[in-house]
């Protein structure tokens, strides 16, 4: 087997509507997601080995915490007690360009491109099929990311359904340098919890505009979490007002559980002017233009 390679986009929530806690404290959501392209991804390669390691490197290893604990490894380990100990090892190496705590699913990108690599060193019949079943195993949005392709998860993200409705949409990703990590705002959340998930309308059509797809999803969808993190994190409330100013900005929202906030362009040279931009203002921050929706 010769060196794999699999690029792990960040995962963008455009919608995310979050039901109430359960009895086990989780949550059903219906999210709309989207993947970035490859120049905003981490990159996971791999090469065969006698047993599984990582080592990671890239602008975010430190803050990705140690590698025994990656869902990299949780991944592989999964994947090599479903198929009886015998997954090929691999030594895995991860170049971390996206910010972690950040909403937009890096570790769980991660998990779904070493799937992927799995799949593919292991070959054989029902591979697929079993990383799937797998996948929401590891993480919520592990599933999604592993398929990295635009559609709707539901119930806690172990469903998911492929959509070839959803446009490939200019945009523009920025994290302020916060840490946002999903439990507190959960549980910011959970006090002022509807009894019931809001309500997600069917999807329009292939033969929508962009600009009417993006009017749809303005109107007619959000993020559950917006307020809470808003409440928990004061920069979330900047950087949404900052993207708002952008020319060009036809929606602004945050993805996930925050902090990453994203605005949506019609097109590209307005999500790159955008990007240039707001790098002058806060250089210091995780910027990136980006075209979602395009798929792997």
């Amino acid at each position: 087997m010769t060196r794999l390679s699999e690029f792990a986009p960040a995962k963008i929530n455009l919608s995310l509507h979050v039901g109430p806690p359960k009895e086990n404290g989780r949550h059903n959501l219906i999210s709309l997601v989207a993947f970035a392209d490859h120049e905003t991804a981490d990159h996971l390669t791999a090469e065969p080995a006698s047993q599984f390691s990582l080592a990671v490197d890239g602008r975010y290893a430190n803050a990705c915490g140690p590698a025994k604990s990656n869902l990299v490894l949780k991944a592989a380990r999964a994947m090599n007690d479903a198929l009886d100990g015998n997954a090929p090892p691999l030594a895995f190496r991860l170049q971390k360009n996206l910010p972690c705590a950040a909403g937009i699913g890096g570790g769980s990108a991660d998990a779904g491109a070493a799937l992927r690599l799995i799949v593919r060193a292991h070959g054989g019949d029902n591979v697929q099929s079993l990383a799937e079943t797998i996948a929401p195993l590891i993480g919520g949005d592990v599933l999604a990311c592993f398929r990295s392709i635009p559609g709707l998860m539901s119930g806690e993200g172990e469903n998911f359904e492929p959509l070839l409705s959803v446009p490939t949409i200019p945009a523009v990703l920025v994290n302020p340098g916060v840490a946002c990590p999903t439990g507190p705002i959960f549980k910011a959340y959970d006090a002022v919890a509807p009894s019931a998930i809001p309500e997600h309308p069917p999807l329009p059509d292939n033969r929508t505009s962009l600009r009417a797809f993006l009017s749809w999803l303005r109107d007619n969808t959000a993020n559950s979490l917006e307020s809470s993190a808003m409440s928990e994190h004061p920069d979330i409330t900047e950087t949404l007002g900052l993207l708002q100013a952008m020319p060009g900005a036809r929606l602004t929202r945050m993805s996930g559980s925050g902090a990453t906030c994203f605005a949506l362009f019609d097109g590209m040279d307005a999500a790159q002017s955008a990007a240039a931009a707001l790098t002058s203002q806060r250089p210091d921050w995780w910027i990136s233009a980006t075209m979602l929706g395009a798929g792997r």
